[in-house]
């Protein structure tokens, strides 16, 4: 795997992540109304879909390269770019993320068809439409280093795609819907496959050959509370900033760490309370099963730690620096490391589904039924959030 452009994504670095720095984020700012309410049924008539009971959330954050816009996308079918709304009522909206211009946009449909549309912000128009999934796009990454993008679907299936043609390049049939990840160079795309608890590693250049990596992700702790131990369902994807390490999002009550050279398990993240429920009043399940989100936990810009929303409403920290990837194979597997919260930060009334750390800037954002921004609590300025002025994480 080839390593990571130098300082990508970053501006000149000012700002050190710290413990201390970590443990004093507080919501500067928080937007109450960024999801619409459910209007209530209309009498005698039936829904096209089921409608889900309770509050409506937000389903997906994205972030633009510069870390000075940010798009939201909600189960009220609006997609936000902070502070202005805009409707996609008739498809609706689902992961939203920006291409490499901060005026455009990729998001999948959630109603009428499969498509994936491309957006423009700038006059509100689709400057493309991607057809080929036959069920509801679950997943979706933009490449980090040119205009190319991946998809996995229920069908599925994974697609690859480039913004300057709608016909589909690339495709990869898998056993379950898929999940998908880029690293930072652009070159290794990770997929995951629940029913067998599997992780693919790709060369992307390569797509139609074998995966060079397949890893499986067993946790040994499982089968200490029951037996046969309860399945890990996998909701989300992402690597290091330096392409060492694998984050593993799941909907259960622990996210995984993996070594993304050899796939040896480094660490589980506990603490929090998995979101495959809508609520902590709904009935735990045997079987776990996909959140609204897919989006509650990610790193920090210099993968020194690992913010994870839960049911609880709270916003969870990990310290992951000490964790190393084994040196050789020569070397015996180090054992998992279990690591608890470095700390929990209140914030959210409802749970905390959505969590994304600004890539340039000292700035959390998390969403649930409202959207929050943080920063360390000695900010002065919550108007600095919204403009995406506090800049320069140090990457490591």
């Amino acid at each position: 795997m080839a390593p990571p452009p130098n300082n990508a994504n970053h501006g000149p670095p000012t700002i050190t992540l710290t413990n201390t720095l970590m443990t004093r984020l507080k919501p500067a700012k928080i937007y109450k109304n960024a999801v619409d309410p459910a209007p209530p049924p209309t009498q005698g008539s039936y829904p096209q879909r089921p409608q889900n009971s309770g509050p409506r959330y937000i389903t997906g954050i994205s972030f633009d390269d510069k870390g000075e816009n940010i798009i939201t996308a909600g189960e009220d079918e609006t997609f936000r770019l902070f502070l202005k709304t805009l409707h996609s009522k008739k498809y609706g909206v689902d992961l939203p993320r920006f291409t490499h211009r901060s005026t455009a946009i990729v998001y999948a449909s959630t109603k009428e068809d499969d498509t994936i549309r491309y957006h423009s912000l700038h006059d509100n128009k689709y400057l493309q439409y991607f057809k080929g999934h036959k069920g509801r796009v679950t997943s979706l990454e933009v490449a980090p280093i040119d205009d190319g993008f991946v998809s996995g679907s229920v069908d599925k299936t994974v697609r690859l795609w480039d913004l300057r043609s709608p016909q589909c390049r690339g495709l990869l049939t898998v056993p379950s819907y898929p999940i998908v990840a880029y690293d930072n160079t652009g070159i290794v795309l990770a997929i995951a496959v629940n029913q067998y608890s599997r992780i693919l590693l790709y060369d992307q250049n390569n797509y139609d050959k074998a995966p060079f990596l397949t890893i499986t992700l067993e946790d040994p702790t499982l089968s200490l509370i029951s037996y046969p131990p309860r399945p890990i369902f996998m909701t989300s994807l992402l690597f290091s900033s330096s392409g060492k390490f694998l984050l593993v999002g799941c909907s259960g009550d622990a996210h995984y760490i993996m070594d993304s050279y050899d796939g040896t398990l480094l660490a589980k993240l506990e603490g929090h309370v998995g979101l495959e429920r809508r609520s902590l009043s709904a009935p735990p399940s045997i079987e776990p099963s996909k959140g609204i989100s897919g989006e509650e936990v990610a790193f920090t810009p210099d993968s020194k730690y690992v913010i994870g929303g839960s049911l609880d409403g709270k916003v969870y920290v990990w310290d992951v620096q000490g964790l190393q990837p084994r040196g050789s194979k020569d070397e015996p597997p180090p054992a998992m490391k279990r690591i608890q919260p470095l700390a929990s930060l209140d914030g959210h009334t409802g749970p905390s589904r959505c969590v994304k750390f600004n890539p340039r800037s000292a700035m959390l954002c998390t969403a649930g039924p409202e959207m929050a921004f943080w920063l360390p609590d000695n900010s002065e300025n919550p108007e600095d959030i919204a403009r995406g002025m506090l800049k320069g994480i140090r990457p490591v």
